[in-house]
């Protein structure tokens, strides 16, 4: 019913008349037609900041490792990095830590998409 009349008088979109109606920082209010319509700040959502699991090093590896396998695409080259980390580690081309290595038994397509996306954007590479 609050909702109704304040979409009424706003003519604010439902969701929007919701959000504004539960925001916590009032700008100040204004009397219109008998009713109190309150001015609020703009809310933008805050991002949660995570905490990174695939760090610089992990990057510099899979950078290697990408150009060894000759740049292939991601989709084929997540599955492929548990056989060619132990053999490249055995004939002495990559070494990596243990942690960097169980990272990167564990990286998905969409992960190792994600850190290339800059690196991909200035080669051209799509």
């Amino acid at each position: 019913m609050v909702l109704n009349e304040f979409i009424e008088l706003t003519r604010y979109n439902r969701s929007y008349a919701a959000r504004a109606l539960r925001i916590k920082e009032v700008l100040g209010y204004l009397n219109m037609a008998g009713k109190r319509i309150k001015y609020v700040a703009d809310n933008k959502k805050i991002k949660r900041k995570k905490k990174k699991i695939y760090d610089q090093d992990v990057l510099v590896a899979l950078k290697e490792l990408w150009r060894i396998c000759d740049y292939i695409c991601s989709k084929r080259l997540a599955p492929f990095l548990k056989e060619i980390i132990p053999v490249l580690e055995k004939w002495g081309e990559i070494k990596l830590n243990a942690k960097v290595r169980e990272k990167l038994f564990k990286i998905s397509a969409a992960t190792i998409d994600r850190m290339f996306a800059d690196i991909r954007k200035r080669c051209g590479i799509e």
